[in-house]
């Protein structure tokens, strides 16, 4: 079973469906609902941190969900999650000096761990503000 971690975004449920797609079992919990020891008896095999609104330090216990499970359990984060993940491992989140929804743009890359088997350089999606 896997946790979502609901940081009231509307986005929740189209995660919750894709995951469900490809087999995964799924449980829906609000980011502000649950605690680490709640968490831990349920012995999930995986957290995914939802994308919402603000910022990652209003997101309920997902920054807290990091520190403290992060070395137990693989986390995802989509969206704030992962603005959460690097928050907590040291990154700094700033407001964008300009908001890019939906535009494509290249990027060059090392070719290394995730970009390993992309093109150099290569196009992305862009959907920050």
């Amino acid at each position: 079973m896997l946790l979502l971690l609901d940081n009231y975004d509307s986005f929740t449920y189209n995660i919750y469906q894709l995951f469900s797609d490809i087999g995964a079992q799924v449980e829906v919990v609000r980011s502000d609902k649950i605690s680490i020891d709640g968490i831990r008896a349920n012995d999930y095999r995986g957290i995914i941190i939802s994308p919402g609104p603000g910022v990652p330090q209003d997101a309920g216990i997902s920054e807290e969900v990091i520190r403290q499970l992060g070395g137990e359990i693989p986390i995802l984060g989509i969206c704030l999650g992962h603005q959460a993940i690097g928050e907590v491992f040291g990154g700094r989140v700033v407001r964008a000096g300009e908001i890019v929804h939906g535009k494509a743009s290249p990027i060059r890359h090392s070719g290394t761990g995730l970009y390993r088997d992309l093109p150099n350089p290569t196009e992305v999606a862009r959907y920050h503000s």
